[in-house]
């Protein structure tokens, strides 16, 4: 008799008897309550510096981790769905997608990223959609604007999101809309007092000695994630190094006549060939975006799809486009979308709508690092408008747009792997 209970015992272990279970599975696919505090909890295991696995393409990108009570209460608390298996079930899961046929991989992710938010301290009448999602997600950021900057505090963090911020100096071209509002002014005149501070002679200036700080940060190694308005601003700065473009309104003095000829897209990240529209009153930047009475799309037929990609070669952007959804709904943005011409060759696309033949989402490297552009302002809010109460993401649990963001932020902790030959 005890040796039948010893074999039935050693049947169960090898089977998986759920008291011998020793690992932790959050699944993402339709399956998961809580995608978005999902990322949450996955970062709050690898702050208490415990590794985890991301299985890209497994059931919607699932995460797992070695089994620990304090882990499983922590997803009991926020909601996140998991399941709780033995290191058998486990291995079989690791060695189904180790199979060359499947489009799968394993990614071990180490150590929580230190992320910082550029974001300027006068407030807003309009929210980021990165805050938004770090702060549902209860994952930690730190604020800078130009002053840490210029000051090199940046030089702390690994990953750094652009707020949706004008970085040609020009106050988001606002003038028809904000120029008269206390907050606008009061932002104009920090911004001249900083540029002052830091001996020079003008904002656009200043922020395009902003603008090469966090080039050199993306360089050295630096993830960089933008959205909206800071994703072509910060290329047309780059582009228009040294070359006055922005009208008397916003800096004392005109606009150089030759300012288009100028131009230098050897200098961009993303963008090429773009034409830039030096007046103030127009609140595009440039060429680049897909104007709304360009697009010939609405809200009921916005919609863009993610890039499929090789989990075992290529894993960057396999890991960018981790989600449940392939099809995402647009929304709109003082940048919504990229005109697929101006767009560099050597760009990844991860995300287009064909209909409008706009890229929405993409990624590229400079030297050691990684930059994210993102169009559009808020995820679950197709026209969100200045002074409008802020996205409730409580009620977006498993937004698909919000994924994406914050596939961005675990990145940096992937495990670098050798570029395979």
């Amino acid at each position: 008799m005890i040796k039948r209970f010893t074999l039935l015992l050693f049947i169960f272990w090898l089977v998986g008897f759920p008291s011998f279970a020793s690992r932790i599975l959050v699944a993402m696919d339709d399956t998961q309550k809580d995608h978005l505090k999902a990322y949450g909890v996955t970062y709050w295991v690898l702050q208490h510096e415990q590794e985890a696995d991301w299985l890209l393409n497994y059931r919607g990108g699932s995460f797992g981790f070695q089994h620990a009570p304090e882990t499983e209460n922590e997803l009991r608390v926020r909601g996140v769905s998991y399941e709780v298996i033995s290191d058998a079930q486990y291995n079989q899961i690791v060695a189904q997608i180790a199979a060359p046929d499947a489009n799968m991989d394993v990614i071990k992710l180490e150590k929580a990223p230190r992320i910082a938010i550029y974001s300027p301290k006068i407030k807003q009448p309009w929210d980021d959609a990165v805050m938004l999602v770090l702060t549902y997600a209860e994952i930690p950021y730190d604020l800078l604007f130009d002053e840490e900057v210029l000051e090199e505090k940046l030089l702390k963090y690994d990953w750094l999101h652009l707020h949706h911020e004008d970085f040609t100096g020009q106050y988001g071209k606002s003038v028809r809309w904000q120029w008269n509002q206390d907050w606008f002014q009061a932002q104009k005149q920090e911004s001249e007092a900083l540029a002052k501070r830091f001996n020079f002679a003008k904002v656009p200036q200043m922020k395009l000695a902003v603008v090469q700080k966090i080039k050199a940060f993306v360089a050295g190694g630096g993830f960089m994630f933008a959205m909206c308005s800071a994703t072509d601003t910060y290329d047309i700065a780059l582009a228009a190094n040294g070359v006055d473009m922005v009208d008397a309104l916003f800096d004392g003095d005109g606009v150089d006549p030759q300012a288009q000829q100028k131009l230098d897209f050897t200098k961009t990240f993303a963008f090429k060939d773009f034409t830039i529209v030096s007046s103030p009153y127009d609140g595009e930047f440039s060429s680049i975006d897909n104007q709304r009475r360009e697009r010939n799309v609405y809200q009921d037929n916005d919609f863009f799809s993610l890039f499929t990609f090789s989990a075992k070669w290529d894993q960057i952007p396999t890991m960018l486009t981790q989600n449940h959804e392939k099809i995402i709904k647009g929304f709109m943005g003082q940048t919504t979308a990229f005109k697929k011409q101006y767009v560099k060759s050597e760009v990844v696309i991860m995300g287009e709508n064909k209909v409008a033949n706009e890229v929405r989402y993409m990624h590229g490297t400079v030297a050691k690092g990684t930059w994210t552009f993102y169009g559009g302002h808020d995820p679950e809010d197709y026209q969100h408008m200045p002074g409008e109460d802020p996205t409730d993401l409580a009620l977006h649990p498993n937004s698909p747009g919000y994924r994406l963001i914050l596939n961005n932020i675990l990145f940096p902790a992937a495990k670098k792997k050798k570029p395979k030959t």
